[in-house]
């Protein structure tokens, strides 16, 4: 197998620096918009067969060092009990803000209630038979209640920092929940053929230091430690989170995921050693012409130069409408300019 993703989670020697993109599966490959013709979102994250060709699409365009599965955060949280629609966003039939409602979420097994992620990771990880690893992933809990409280998403959840300071026994009683959840939920894509696991804080920046560390790191550190003795590399990503990267990084994960925000230079000295870190140019920076984002990936490597386990990476997801051509240098781009004089081992995996 070619192992160069895992061996950069685990800070050992690699080849090249390994590269692969947030929603690499996505609107922007016109192979993917006529799979979505034949199939609305949610059918299509819940038949094995259609996730799985989600999530190869990528790997078939571009020379990529990891497969993710085609899925969505909210997913697992209809397992909960809690109703929603994607049209196009999502949109919860009803909001959770009581401690009553809480109380009353369904606590099913994650391999009872959503089976076909675990059957869509397996499928995956036969298809690609060694060639390339699976990473699975989930949502980290307060950004899952997020989404749970507001009811869709909406830029700054008011509902959601207003449930924080008014009822705050109640959000940590949503919290202990989802993170229950997504440990099931991620053993059971490990257990499944997941090779690494990513958790996304997308809302995690809407929080200062203090309430980061009491309504999402503290679950964040329950959840690696749920998995643990799994011993896969597990990468956390704090999207618009700047001013949390010191906390972040005593969260237990092997790799960091760096928002397109901080160089990633900065953000390793303030990180100190022990940890990959992976990231980071904008999302926005492929609307660029081919020569610029190649110019822009150089920057990005640069800074990583030294660095032992970076992974390169967008900053973010990659954006519906962004330009194949653009994608296909920042790749080229990362082929080419690395190797082993830019990655060098001084640790290993902290597991």
């Amino acid at each position: 197998m070619t192992d160069r993703f895992l061996r950069a989670c685990r800070r050992q020697a690699v080849d090249r620096t390994p590269v692969w993109l947030m929603r690499q599966a996505g609107r922007y490959l016109p192979e993917y918009r006529a799979l979505r013709q034949r199939v609305d979102f949610l059918t299509l994250c819940k038949t094995p067969e259609l996730a799985v060709e989600a999530s190869l699409q990528p790997l078939r365009r571009f020379p990529l060092d990891a497969a993710i599965i085609f899925s969505d955060i909210l997913l697992p949280l209809e397992a909960l009990g809690c109703r929603m629609t994607f049209n196009p966003g999502p949109r919860l039939a009803e909001p959770i803000r009581t401690r009553e409602q809480v109380a009353a979420l369904d606590r099913r097994a994650a391999a009872e209630t959503v089976p076909f992620v675990g059957e869509a990771v397996g499928l995956l990880r036969r298809e690609l038979d060694g060639r390339t690893p699976v990473i699975g992933f989930c949502g980290a809990p307060f950004t899952l209640a997020a989404y749970l409280v507001q009811g869709e998403g909406k830029e700054g959840f008011g509902a959601l920092k207003t449930l924080q300071y008014r009822e705050p026994a109640t959000l940590e009683a949503l919290l202990e929940t989802l993170t229950a959840a997504m440990i099931d939920y991620l053993r059971l894509q490990i257990s499944s053929g997941a090779q690494a696991v990513q958790i996304f804080d997308s809302w995690a920046g809407l929080l200062d230091s203090p309430g980061y560390q009491r309504f999402a790191l503290r679950w964040v550190r329950t959840i690696v430690d749920g998995i643990a003795d799994l011993e896969v590399p597990v990468i956390y990503f704090i999207n618009g989170g700047p001013h949390l990267i010191e906390d972040a990084a005593t969260s237990g994960a092997d790799v960091l995921g760096i928002c397109w925000r901080t160089p990633l230079d900065v953000a390793a000295a303030r990180v100190g050693p022990g940890m990959s870190l992976q990231g980071n140019l904008d999302p926005h920076a492929l609307f660029a012409a081919p020569d610029e984002v190649r110019r822009l990936t150089r920057d990005v490597l640069a800074r990583a130069a030294g660095l032992p386990g970076h992974i390169m990476n967008l900053g973010h997801g990659i954006l519906p409408d962004t330009p194949i051509p653009s994608v296909e240098a920042l790749i080229d781009t990362v082929q080419h300019t690395t190797g082993k004089a830019a990655q060098p081992a001084t640790e290993t995996c902290r597991r």
